[in-house]
């Protein structure tokens, strides 16, 4: 379980192909703290350390995650959000992330507004439903409140603070980032489908 916070901002350092795809990343987190088959928000994707070393970590990723996610078009430097799994007694700074990404949105436009600037994505196939807005919304592994939505996607503002210190100062019309619903939204959708 994460909070959609993220705690730090590393890069793919090397990707191999055996059987599943490893991904190995550089990092700013003590991996001394890391135990291995600990769970890392990477992006979005909740993964599995499966080997580590000073300054680097390595997850293993299948091909059902490839096909799902954005990870299938990573390369050797493509930046990465990172968050470790909430501990009990953490602060709950986001909303509740699963690490579970239902598919891929993408951007159609970004603007100025004040210091922030605006993003708008298409939602994928199927999950705009979910979308509401003054709700909250995990894109790349990043909690965000939904600030309107349309019939053709819906808006959240970045921070100048969450701009450089995750994904988002690098993303442009066009991007591709994992998306994750809301869960509560996905539980009142599935109670609500039975009534």
């Amino acid at each position: 379980m994460f909070t959609g916070i993220v705690t730090d901002l590393g890069r793919v350092r090397a990707i191999s192909k055996d059987g599943d795809t490893r991904f190995d990343f550089d990092t700013g987190y003590d991996t001394g703290e890391i135990a291995i088959g600990a769970s890392i928000a990477c992006s979005g994707p909740c993964l599995t350390v499966v080997d580590k070393g000073p300054g680097r970590f390595t997850v293993q990723a299948s091909a059902e995650t490839l096909a799902r996610t954005t990870l299938g078009s990573w390369t050797v430097g493509t930046p990465v959000n990172f968050e470790r799994s909430l501990r009990i007694g953490d602060e709950l700074g986001g909303h509740i992330v699963s690490g579970h990404v239902d598919g891929v949105a993408i951007v159609l436009e970004t603007r100025a507004e004040g210091d922030s600037t605006r993003f708008v994505f298409a939602a994928p196939e199927g999950f705009a439903r979910y979308v509401a807005p003054k709700g909250s919304i995990a894109l790349d592994g990043v909690s965000l409140t939904v600030n309107e939505v349309d019939e053709t996607g819906f808006g959240v503002n970045i921070i100048p603070h969450t701009r450089r210190h995750t994904t988002f100062g690098r993303l442009a019309e066009g991007d591709r980032v994992n998306f994750e619903v809301d869960t509560i939204a996905r539980y009142v959708d599935r109670l609500t489908a039975r009534s």
